[in-house]
């Protein structure tokens, strides 16, 4: 069976809150002990699978779980067992009996948890959800992370009631969204836990610096990942699937700054997981830019809102850069002793990533995602035209496909109109010229014609790939027009450069599985040179601009600022050379 279930983080402050509006119904109340299977080596969840034998009540169940076709779906094989044993003869006509019975002798419990569970079903137009709060613990060996979440099933109905419930609450309490399920979280757990003990097992002075280092790479910030398109998917799926990953790596590094599971424990959340967070956020804002006009995008308020807690994330990399970075190398140079003010004050990340606002954002573009709109056909019928609608689409160069949701009408004026023309049309009198347009009233056009002939036309089926290529060949024309006189650009040109390379960049991500891997391999490499010039260049003229700020109070930094400069005046030579480097490289579309 299918498992589809939104769940939400609830922290502490909020957890008396939501029992309280969970107990406004008839509920269930149960313990849930659960013993989760493994080899030593991982095996099942490297496959994907999650096989646990939990106690219910008086009842043992034992349960597999696989992905299913979202991240809120899971197909799941439940059987009743007598006692607290595997019996894996169940799963003997499933596509997983394989390697379930290649690994059978090595199996072990890896992890456990034990949850109160209290949990009610309600009921709306769209369907019939259960919601369940689980509070208690995930265990691996001797360490421990805490479970207090509420979890959103879908019984029966749309998926949308899931989505329009859990919104609710999450505006109500200031839930917090979160991804990773139990399986996902106690695998990693016993992971660390493996590590920890076998760093323990040697009698070294360095056990606490290796710990500290092992445990800081569990909460490590979540990077961007590979994106696999089909050669034949559809635009809709292709731009779902890209807004997925892309929204996955902002959800798991805003929980970390939430604090998800450390809350007055551990100082997981850092620089890195916010600068992550922004990188998720450009490159979802880039895939919106790379797909306009070739698939529908979410709606205007969702692209425009994110804007908004991006600007609120601040600079926190700027300082890191300034410190870390360019400081050793400007005192390896020879700067004098310089003290740096505190800069501006940068609003609080943990308090954007626990915002209701960024939240609801979140759950909204997870429902965008989960939920697309109905697909936009790549072919349109139009001959003959019937009584029921009909889909039409303007092609032009700055908008390839842009459908227009209308009826019959638009076919049949064209249609009609042509044949009307014709008759009308004498050697000493032209054809007519027609209007056809999307207004239910009325039309007179530039060329039926031309109308039908574009209609008939784009019946051919759209090749995505195709469509996506010639975007990226305009935004590879538009780097180098300016590219190629880059000394001759002002700071803000430079600027606008350097985010169209980085949406350059990304765009080659999302299609690199589509694209020869050979000669993209070559341009990538050419077009990341530019890249890390125009970086430093930026991340410098940051720096310029707050050491100007303490001239007057600290001379030294005079220093800084030449240095600086000189600097930028040979990255500015790089630049150019860069840009004619790429000019020349072959790209993978000739």
């Amino acid at each position: 069976m299918a498992e589809q279930e939104l769940k939400l983080h609830v922290p502490k402050e909020a957890r008396a809150g939501v029992e309280k509006e969970l107990l406004r119904g008839r509920v269930t109340r149960m313990r849930l002990q659960a013993f989760y299977f493994d080899t030593p080596d991982r095996h099942l969840i490297r496959a994907k699978i999650a096989l646990r034998l939990r106690r219910e009540g008086e009842q043992w169940v034992q349960t597999l779980k696989m992905p299913g076709e979202n991240s809120l779906s899971r197909i799941e094989f439940n059987h009743e067992r007598p006692t607290p044993d595997l019996d894996l003869s169940v799963y003997a006509e499933t596509p997983v009996a394989a390697i379930l019975e290649k690994h059978a002798d090595a199996l072990t419990i890896c992890y456990e948890t034990d949850v109160q569970r209290i949990f009610r079903q309600t009921r709306s137009a769209q369907g019939l959800v259960e919601i369940a709060l689980d509070t208690g613990t995930l265990r691996a060996g001797s360490i421990e992370l805490p479970i207090s979440e509420i979890e959103f099933e879908l019984k029966r109905g749309q998926l949308a009631a899931v989505f329009a419930l859990g919104k609710k609450w999450q505006q109500t309490h200031g839930l917090i969204l979160d991804v990773r399920s139990k399986s996902e979280r106690g695998d990693r757990l016993a992971s660390l836990s493996a590590e920890l003990n076998a760093i323990d097992g040697h009698n070294s002075e360095r056990n606490e610096a290796a710990r500290q280092q092992v445990i800081a790479k569990f909460w490590s910030a979540r990077t961007a990942e590979d994106i696999v398109l089909h050669p034949k998917i559809q635009a809709h799926a292709a731009i779902a699937a890209v807004s997925a990953e892309c929204l996955d790596q902002i959800i798991r590094n805003a929980a970390i700054l939430a604090e998800v599971d450390t809350a007055g424990v551990y100082q997981a959340g850092a620089a890195e997981h916010v600068h992550q967070l922004r990188v998720g956020i450009r490159r979802l804002r880039s895939a919106w830019s790379f797909f306009n006009g070739i698939a529908a995008l979410p709606h205007e308020d969702l692209r425009a809102e994110i804007k908004l807690h991006f600007a609120k994330l601040g600079g926190t990399r700027d300082d890191d850069v300034l410190k870390e970075t360019l400081l050793p190398v400007l005192s390896a140079a020879g700067q004098p002793a310089l003290t740096l003010d505190n800069g501006a004050v940068e609003p609080e990340t943990e308090n954007v990533a626990l915002s209701r606002a960024f939240q609801s954002w979140l759950l909204d573009m997870l429902a965008w995602v989960v939920l697309p709109a109905a697909p936009i056909p790549l072919t349109a019928a139009l001959a003959p035209p019937s009584e029921s609608e009909v889909q039409a689409v303007v092609v032009s160069d700055e908008n390839p496909v842009t459908p227009l949701s209308t009826t019959r009408s638009l076919a049949i004026q064209a249609r009609d109109a042509l044949h009307a023309s014709k008759a009308r049309s004498t050697p000493e009198a032209p054809k007519a010229a027609v209007v056809v347009t999307s207004e239910p009233n009325a039309p007179t056009a530039a060329s039926a014609e031309r109308v039908l002939a574009t209609m008939i036309k784009i019946q051919k089926p759209l090749v995505l790939k195709d469509a996506l290529v010639k975007k990226l060949k305009k935004w590879h024309k538009r780097l180098l027009a300016d590219g190629l006189q880059f000394d001759q650009l002002d700071i803000e040109a430079r600027h606008e450069l350097r985010k169209l390379g980085k949406k350059l960049r990304y765009a080659l991500q999302f299609t690199e599985s589509l694209l020869p891997s050979a000669k993209l391999k070559i341009y990538r490499k050419q077009l990341a040179s530019v890249q890390n010039i125009l970086g430093e260049m930026n991340d410098l003229a940051v720096a310029r601009d707050r050491f100007i700020g303490l001239r007057d109070t600290q001379p030294s930094a005079w220093f800084a600022c030449g240095w600086i400069t000189s600097r930028l005046d040979a990255l500015t030579h790089e630049a150019c050379s860069a840009f004619k480097q790429l000019s020349r490289t072959e790209t993978f579309w000739r």
